[in-house]
């Protein structure tokens, strides 16, 4: 029963503060500053990743009725 307690009393918290810590780091390293030349490279990225979206969609419903079923 007592390393039980001890468990509770000692690792639990030991791991959750070590949660915490590893969150507000990866929080921290996220808040880049932005500049207009990476939001524009940003907007691109976005831009061609919804062109590529469309386009396998669009290939995808012509190998959709293209499939027989069974």
């Amino acid at each position: 029963m007592i390393p039980w307690i001890i468990f509770a009393v000692v690792v639990v918290p030991l791991v959750v503060i070590a949660f915490i810590v590893s969150r507000r780091k990866t929080q921290a390293g996220e808040a880049e500053p932005q500049t207009a030349e990476s939001q524009a490279r940003t907007e691109r990225e976005f831009a061609a990743a919804e062109a590529y979206e469309a386009e396998w969609h669009e290939g995808d419903k012509e190998r959709f009725h293209d499939e027989r079923l069974p």
